[in-house]
């Protein structure tokens, strides 16, 4: 087996047909389909079931793959790094965020395109969970997400902590003047919380905060995307709670913000990349503006 080889049977298990692979590797057909021949035979497998024109892998055919998508990974790593030893940064740099982390990435885009204007950024948006898998995936480079999370494969460059608060419809609230809340008063409205698709995450660490004062919150929602938790408050369901720095980007005329009355929930985040991996150069200097 030759990187010919592997990369010939990569591409047609991308594309799932013998015709849009030559297409994209711009070769004819019959020699692709000799390569993939001779690769069965070399390894004594078959890699795809045929039906028609489609093909599907087989289980030996998933195992080939996975490690061809490794390998092709390492050697894209490898000529980027030495690509850019010595040489200006240009490329794209993909970035996930927590819709609550967002706040910290509008200035700081805006300082790096001006020093590095050949770099494109690229943001995915997500959970914590998701961006942890989609690092690990390396469809990302780094990511800004909320802690805690559960996986230990990770480096971290801790960003400051920011204190929780009452996000109430004015429905429930009414005209109070006060500018704080008790959390056994919110424990008496309905609530709508950021909770994970999979993982433990903010929701815990919130729930755990009303278990301690024996309090059993009213809980009518749960969504990992903020925005719309905060839609729903803003049109009278109940309250949230949620880190400050996420009404930053909200209209807030139909919501009473307020702080929690003794009662100390902070929100831990940060930026993470994958621990004992290559880091690229774009990477790395997007990640200095933080230090």
């Amino acid at each position: 087996m030759n990187i010919k080889q592997l990369r010939y049977f990569f591409e047609i298990a991308n594309e799932g047909q013998i015709t849009r692979a030559a297409k994209k590797l711009h070769i004819a057909q019959p020699p692709l389909s000799q390569s993939l021949k001779a690769l069965e035979e070399n390894l004594g497998v078959t890699l795809f079931e045929r039906s028609g024109r489609k093909m599907e892998l087989t289980e030996a055919g998933e195992v080939l793959y996975e490690k061809a998508k490794e390998l092709f990974y390492h050697i894209e790593e490898t000529i980027t790094e030495v690509k850019e030893t010595g040489k200006g940064i240009r490329g794209t740099l993909s970035i996930g965020c927590n819709k609550s982390c967002f706040s910290h990435i509008p200035k700081k885009f805006v300082t790096y395109q001006e020093r590095y204007p050949e770099v494109k950024l690229k943001l995915v948006e997500g959970d914590s969970y998701f961006l942890s898998e989609q690092l690990m995936n390396r469809e990302i480079e780094l990511a800004f997400i909320r802690l805690p999370i559960e996986k230990n494969d990770f480096s971290y460059l801790y960003l400051p902590d920011e204190e929780y608060v009452a996000v109430v419809s004015k429905s429930w609230y009414g005209h109070n003047h006060k500018e704080s809340i008790s959390i056994e008063a919110l424990a008496n409205i309905p609530l709508l919380l950021l909770h994970r698709i999979r993982g433990i995450g903010q929701y815990e660490t919130i729930l755990n905060k009303f278990e301690e004062l024996g309090l059993s919150p009213n809980i009518v929602c749960e969504s990992p995307n903020v925005d719309m938790l905060l839609g729903l408050v803003n049109e009278g369901v109940g309250a949230t709670i949620v880190p400050k720095s996420t009404l930053l980007e909200h209209n807030t005329a139909n919501v009473t913000v307020l702080k929690i009355e003794h009662t100390n929930i902070v929100s831990k985040s940060a930026i993470i990349w994958l621990k004992d991996r290559y880091l690229s150069k774009s990477a790395e200097r997007f990640i200095a503006q933080f230090k």
